[in-house]
């Protein structure tokens, strides 16, 4: 057994001892379904690479041929994880504006995306967790994560693309470029270039830090990232299928019409590194 669930079982305070336990069975359950999508990734690649039957492979497993398909079609899909095992905190930053006093204010851009993430996530049996992006914020939080900050709001933003080898972002005469570093072409909002434009584009990064995933999203605007995670939901199965569980990063292109993204399509990358 564990020591943590030996700690848990020894714990005289039953108030400490309840919420470690409440803990660690969301990571306990988040692991069992890690477990349920490589096994139905398994039984995929034995019958793609081994060649084999699935009534083979069920005879192999020790199961029988309906279980294995039940396990096809019921198992979390292999693109979940993109995310990492889970439980994963998805984080936007406070952005600083003035109305009645100077506060701390989430955009409206940012709260939609953090709760299109939100159902994303869900829909793949993650167990999220919200947290907020502080002007001062260095490194993400421990845990798989997703951050949607840019390099204007907080630290984070700007040290997650110092890790990233293809793509960066950089400022120039007053306007922010996502720059692919092999060519030095430059993607830029078109919004900031006609008024009459309604298409932002976002960087979408996939971190691997200390054995957990950190996704990062940045746009150049707040709907950027929106359209960002759009583009996620829409076509995540493509993006894992051509980049494995390895880092990568991509930019998209999006038009909205408010906060509503009417399209959203893929503008440079996959880069894996």
């Amino acid at each position: 057994m564990s020591s943590e669930f030996e700690a848990v079982r020894r714990e005289p305070d039953p108030l400490r001892q309840g919420r470690r336990a409440t803990e660690l069975l969301t990571v306990y359950q988040q692991q069992a379904t890690e477990l349920a999508r490589l096994r139905r990734h398994a039984i995929e690649r034995a019958h793609r690479e081994l060649g084999l039957s699935y009534t083979e492979i069920a005879a192999k497993l020790g199961i029988t041929k309906g279980r294995v398909t039940q396990i096809r079609s019921t198992a979390p899909v292999p693109e979940r994880a993109f995310f990492g095992v889970g439980p994963v905190s998805v984080g936007v930053p406070y952005r600083y504006q003035t109305t009645d006093r100077e506060r701390p204010l989430i955009a409206a851009e940012d709260a939609k995306t953090t709760e299109q993430l939100d159902r994303f996530l869900d829909s793949m049996a993650f167990t999220t967790s919200q947290f907020q992006i502080e002007p001062d914020r260095e490194n993400p939080p421990a845990g798989d994560t997703v951050v949607v900050c840019g390099p204007k709001s907080a630290p984070v933003g700007a040290w997650l693309l110092d890790q990233d080898p293809t793509l960066s972002m950089v400022e120039d005469d007053g306007r922010w470029w996502i720059e692919e570093t092999a060519t030095g072409d430059r993607h830029g909002s078109p919004s900031d270039a006609a008024e009459t434009e309604s298409i932002d584009v976002a960087y979408v990064g996939r971190h691997l830090v200390d054995d957990r995933v950190v996704v990062h999203i940045a746009g150049i605007h707040g709907i950027g990232s929106l359209g960002a995670t759009d583009y996620l939901v829409r076509n995540l199965g493509w993006v894992f299928g051509t980049t494995a569980d390895k880092p990568c990063s991509l930019v998209v292109r999006a038009e909205y019409d408010g906060l509503n993204i009417v399209h959203s399509e893929l503008a440079a990358g996959p880069f894996v590194w």
